[in-house]
């Protein structure tokens, strides 16, 4: 009785299992919170037109969550693909209630096909703690990424922000290609770490980063770095002049450490692109033992050593080992020595030298006195002019009045001409001595009828006709 009693009972069982049918193979299904996931699972031939169905748990009636026979909802949406019999599930809004076992089932007659499925939900952002780093523009900066041992063969990688679910796509350089611009990445499997290299930071490289560990069956695995990146602009810096043909000096300073380095000063707008000057034979090193700095001096400098100069000791080029230095060059000043027109020096020895400045002064002086001496010329000749004409016009008219009188008169002989010429030459040397009254009343008789103007301007009109 009891032995048919345990019969029936596995009979039972085995008809209660032949209903259902389950396949080996186990689906993971990996996924962040706040995004989405696809569960896809394929199914045999000739099962196309079958309900395909995901449900939860124990799939009982009330854990199916979606079929292709009913409608969308909202959280999960269901696509089947007849040609590739594969038919995709859609979860959205993961939350990390979502995580744990489903099962992808195919209805049909008698015995319904199921594929087993594990969802993991993992965070969308890492993580608690993070290592700190600290660098400058324009140098290089490097950071290792531990992991575990049964990590040495997967794929490592590294992406910029703290996003977990698009790190992967989204990732600057992976060990599949190690090199990719300015990032590198070398995996030590002794170390169980990988180190990414930045070279030639910029300051948007500041940031954080995700150290990334690809896990097939697993959510991947991060650590998190964060990078500060300083600007150049707070290093000492020094502006210094000097003169064409004359030397000049630029002060190096360096910490105590450094007094065995190499001293080193190059020439250019960037640092990172500096040309090195110790190879122009004008340019020579002096150190100072004693003292946290050295000398570099420069002989008979020249117009085009203006620029800007970067000195240091650490080939790092970090802020506290180098100085920048920012030098002008100017042409010496024109001088002239002042001398009385007596050959003899100024009065003021403190005035003997004057710049180019009062030389064209000095020239610019006679100049406009020259200009003005023409000017004067002119105004008077003009004047001179006018009158002149002003007196011939009335000479003219004058004698139109006494032409007829003019025929009248007797002519005057050659005796009396001479007789004139003889009493101007008297008046004239008597001009020389004081004249008596009734001489000076005889030459005023004779001078009376002319005016300065009028003589004037008969002696400039008898010189023209020489």
């Amino acid at each position: 009785m009891k032995m048919l009693s345990l019969q029936s009972l596995m009979l039972i069982l085995c008809i209660a299992l032949s209903f259902v049918t389950r396949t080996a193979q186990l689906i993971i299904a990996l996924g962040y919170e706040g995004h989405a996931v696809d569960i896809s699972c394929s199914y045999p031939a000739g099962y196309e037109s079958y309900e395909k169905y995901l449900c939860r748990d124990n799939c009982d009636d009330n854990d199916v969550l979606i079929k292709t026979t009913g409608p969308k909802k909202n959280k999960y949406s269901i696509t089947d693909d007849k040609q590739k019999r594969v038919f995709t599930t859609t979860i959205s809004g993961l939350t990390s209630n979502d995580a744990g076992k489903y099962w992808c089932g195919v209805t049909k007659t008698g015995k319904d096909l199921f594929s087993e499925v594990k969802l993991e939900v993992g965070k969308d952002s890492c993580c608690d703690q993070s290592t700190q780093h600290q660098s400058y523009e324009e140098s290089s900066v490097s950071f290792s990424c531990p992991y575990e041992p049964k990590d040495q063969k997967n794929l490592k990688y590294i992406c910029r922000g703290r996003q977990t679910s698009t790190c992967l796509q989204q990732a600057l350089i992976t060990s599949n290609n190690n090199q990719q611009g300015r990032f590198n990445l070398t995996d030590n499997k002794r170390s169980n770490e990988f180190t990414v290299s930045i070279a030639s930071l910029i300051l948007k490289d500041a940031g954080s980063y995700l150290c990334g560990v690809q896990r097939n069956n697993n959510l991947d695995v991060f650590t998190a770095v964060d990078l500060e990146v300083k600007e150049w602009c707070c290093v000492r810096s020094s502006q210094l002049s000097g003169t064409v043909g004359r030397p000049v000096t630029l002060q190096c300073l360096h910490p105590p450490q450094h007094r065995d380095n190499r001293k080193f000063i190059c020439k250019g707008d960037q640092r990172a692109t500096c040309t090195d000057m110790m190879s122009d034979s004008r340019f020579s090193l002096q150190e100072n033992v004693t003292s946290s700095f050295f000398l570099v001096r420069v002989r008979e400098i020249k117009a085009e050593d203006t620029g800007t100069y970067w000195c240091g000791s650490d080939p790092q080029w970090k802020v506290a080992n180098y100085t920048k230095i920012q030098l002008s060059v100017d042409f010496p000043h024109l001088t002239a020595i002042v001398v009385n027109p007596d050959g003899s020096k100024p009065a003021s020895p403190t005035d003997r030298n004057v710049t180019a400045h009062f030389l064209s002064v000095g020239v610019a002086v006679p100049t406009v006195c020259v200009f003005l001496l023409l000017a004067l010329t002119f105004s008077s000749v003009m004047i001179c002019r006018y009158k002149c004409r002003k007196v011939k016009g009335a000479e003219v008219s004058g004698k139109r009045n006494q032409t007829k009188k003019a025929e009248a008169d007797e002519v005057i002989s050659v005796a009396d001409d001479y007789e004139n010429s003889d009493v101007i030459v008297r008046s004239k040397q008597r001009t020389s001595r004081p004249l008596s009254p009734q001489h000076q009343n005889e030459d005023d008789s004779v001078y009376q009828n002319f005016s300065t103007d009028e003589i004037y301007c008969n002696q400039m009109y008898a010189a023209s006709k020489r």
